[in-house]
């Protein structure tokens, strides 16, 4: 719409914005509304992705991987496996070694135990018959003359002191014989039982004045300890029981003497049965 003015050209109207969409036809560049801060749009660029925060083009953080060290329980297990397999294999071949020794070696191996064999050859030479009471330098005796009648040796516990002289006879024959004080405690005197009670070329007596608790005889042999808990009781008796005898493994042990009584029983001599040879 135009005015004219009298003398005057024709003017234009001054048009003003009112803020609002025309009704129809595309608005002017001046009325499009600014742009809404965090649309994601750069100020000209399209479809350029935010980096900042909360924009949906934000790239994934890497986990932080966290170093825990080594797991030391199982490597200590298998440490541990290891060393009881190789002590395990030790003694198994130690064992084998110390079987494969002459029992003599091994005797000499037992720690505390006297040899009179080397000490005294004509200690041991046996077959020496003697009546009578006979007197010991070496007490509990361990060679020596002694009586021709022996001492029940067939596993045999005897409750009293029983007389040198048999005793003797027996080691003769390959007897393993315990001795203990009287005064020693009774589960002391049972665990000894046990090692003894029906084991054939072993007995066991309490013997008066001994100067260790406990004191084994084999024929030349001796050792002394405190308690019946020592290990070298059973590998005294598994070493020289038999092994020391000078007759054989056939020598007798039943039909001896069963009595108690530290006087000798002369009067048995000539009943005693003939010994096997060898």
């Amino acid at each position: 719409m135009s005015i004219s003015t009298p003398g005057g050209p024709e003017r234009r109207p001054t048009v003003v914005s009112t803020g609002k969409k025309p009704a129809a036809g595309r608005p002017a560049a001046a009325d499009k509304p600014a742009a809404k801060a965090g649309s994601g749009k750069a100020g000209g660029g399209k479809g350029t992705p935010r980096q900042g925060a909360g924009g949906k083009g934000r790239k994934p953080v890497a986990p932080v991987k966290v170093s825990q060290g080594r797991s030391w329980g199982p490597i200590a297990l298998f440490v541990a496996v290891g060393v009881l397999a190789v002590g395990i294999i030790g003694v198994g071949a130690w064992a084998v070694y110390q079987g494969g020794q002459p029992w003599q070696k091994r005797a000499e191996a037992i720690d505390g135990i006297v040899d009179y064999r080397a000490k005294d050859k004509d200690l041991v030479k046996g077959g020496n018959h003697q009546p009578g009471a006979i007197k010991y330098d070496i007490l509990p005796p361990v060679g020596g003359p002694h009586n021709q009648a022996w001492q029940n040796c067939m596993g045999d516990v005897y409750d009293a002191p029983i007389a040198n002289e048999h005793a003797v006879h027996s080691l003769e024959h390959g007897t393993v014989w315990i001795t203990y004080r009287p005064d020693l405690p009774a589960d002391q005197v049972e665990k000894l039982r046990t090692k003894v009670q029906g084991k054939e070329k072993t007995m066991l007596s309490p013997f008066e004045g001994l100067d260790k608790p406990i004191s084994l005889q084999a024929w030349g042999y001796q050792l002394k300890v405190d308690n019946a808990d020592d290990g070298r009781i059973d590998d005294f008796i598994k070493t020289l029981r038999v092994n020391a005898s000078i007759e054989g493994p056939n020598a007798l042990c039943d039909q001896g003497v069963t009595a108690t009584g530290t006087t000798p029983r002369d009067n048995l001599q000539n009943n005693m049965p003939q010994q096997p040879t060898q």
